[in-house]
């Protein structure tokens, strides 16, 4: 049983997956297993997946959906199975590896380092020593919804969509993922709005206290995303969708996200 399983969602990746990268990774780390979604692709990614499989079963696995159904429910479908392996540690890492692969083990140790914390969520802050390549259109309008997911979310979070997280398998966060989310796309800001609506609910420590986010040393945008500033419009949209549902005043979280976190007792 790997101590920690990384989740990587993939959808007709055939053409830009970094399998070597992948491969050499696992040469040289221990602890650190991954988790494939094949999110019903129509071209060879299947096929690559496997064969990376297949050359180190004990560190790789393979779960193939048989529609595509969106990064959100890929995610989520490989979290679970990651929590039905007893992972201490699960998270999410983008196929294309615009966050390097060697990040991991700095979202490790700070969840070694600091036991309050529940998630460790990248961030994408351009500073010195740092080297953050985003194309401008991107960055600016990531910049204007960066800013209106954290009005939404009533926190100081700077980067929601930054594709590199790893949380630990607390009641919560195995709770925040028990049904499908709302959004295909904004399953980042609807963890985070699940974990305040749940820590609302159960008198748990504010989402302030147990989430940190941490600069990345290194992320360089990638040819080839499936998000386009078309969707911009639509993602707005998906943020009043989500504040609705868990954070305006009445509002409580799903039952069967309470059921869970009350079976798992941290009620």
């Amino acid at each position: 049983m790997a101590r920690i399983i990384i989740v990587v969602p993939c959808y007709n990746e055939a053409k830009r997956f970094p399998a070597e990268a992948f491969a050499e990774f696992i040469q040289r780390t221990k602890d650190i297993a991954f988790l494939f979604v094949d999110d019903g692709s129509t071209d060879g990614t299947p096929a690559l997946l496997k064969q990376l499989e297949q050359q180190t079963p004990e560190r790789v696995g393979v779960l193939l959906l048989p529609h595509n159904q969106g990064k959100a429910e890929a995610v989520r479908q490989g979290c679970l199975a990651a929590f039905a392996q007893g992972a201490e540690y699960v998270g999410y890492w983008d196929a294309d590896l615009a966050t390097p692969l060697d990040a991991i083990p700095e979202f490790v140790a700070l969840l070694d380092e600091r036991p309050q914390l529940e998630l460790v969520c990248g961030a994408r802050v351009q500073l010195l020593g740092r080297s953050i390549r985003r194309s401008a259109v991107r960055h600016y309008l990531g910049r204007v919804f960066a800013t209106a997911a954290s009005l939404t979310l009533g926190l100081a979070v700077y980067d929601t969509q930054c594709g590199a997280k790893l949380f630990r398998t607390t009641p919560r966060m195995r709770a925040a993922f028990a049904r499908p989310f709302a959004s295909r796309w904004l399953l980042d800001v609807e963890i985070l709005a699940r974990m305040i609506a749940l820590g609302r609910a159960a008198g748990l420590p504010p989402v302030e206290q147990v989430v940190y986010e941490h600069p990345l040393r290194q992320w360089h945008d990638q040819a080839g995303s499936k998000v386009k500033p078309i969707d911009f419009p639509r993602a707005l949209a998906g943020l009043v969708r989500i504040y609705w549902r868990y954070l305006r005043p009445g509002a409580r979280p799903d039952d069967r996200n309470m059921e869970y976190l009350r079976g798992a007792g941290a009620s």
